[in-house]
């Protein structure tokens, strides 16, 4: 049984324990204070209880930025990504976000693939912006009202 909740920085070791199993985008302390940030929605999806994916989301006015998005690796390529990005393109839609921005490594092709197919469009590179010297591709999904 597949649920989507929202959840609070009592959590957060679930959040850093997640990322270090995927990407290992940020240390615990990142992790804590990504909760106390203005605007953010920290969303999971869980599988039989057990949290499988997480979107970290930043909300300011009507635009919102992806800052975290991931699924254990077990559970990649089995549809739950879509299912999670999906959900949050409904709730984006829900309160009248114009445009969903977020930022992945040029090396990530997969990840690219994945955001394509929600139509995120590229839109800028801020050069040599990961630690390993890869560019970040910055791509904007706009929302037609």
């Amino acid at each position: 049984m597949i649920s989507i909740k929202e959840i609070d920085q009592k959590e957060f070791e679930l959040c850093y324990e997640l990322d270090s199993d995927t990407i290992c985008l940020w240390t615990k302390e990142q992790w804590q204070s990504e909760f106390k940030k203005r605007g953010v929605k920290v969303v999971a999806m869980l599988l039989k209880k057990k949290i499988i994916g997480i979107y970290v989301v930043q909300i300011i006015i009507d635009e919102a930025q992806i800052n975290f998005f991931s699924i254990k690796q077990k559970f990649r390529r089995k549809g739950f990504g879509s299912y999670l990005m999906t959900y949050l393109i409904k709730e984006c839609e829900k309160l009248n976000i114009k445009k969903l921005l977020l930022e992945v490594s040029e090396t990530n092709s997969i990840a690219e693939m994945f955001y394509c197919k929600f139509n995120f469009l590229t839109v800028g590179r801020r050069k040599n912006y990961y630690k390993n010297g890869a560019d970040a591709v910055l791509k904007e999904k706009k929302f037609i009202k």
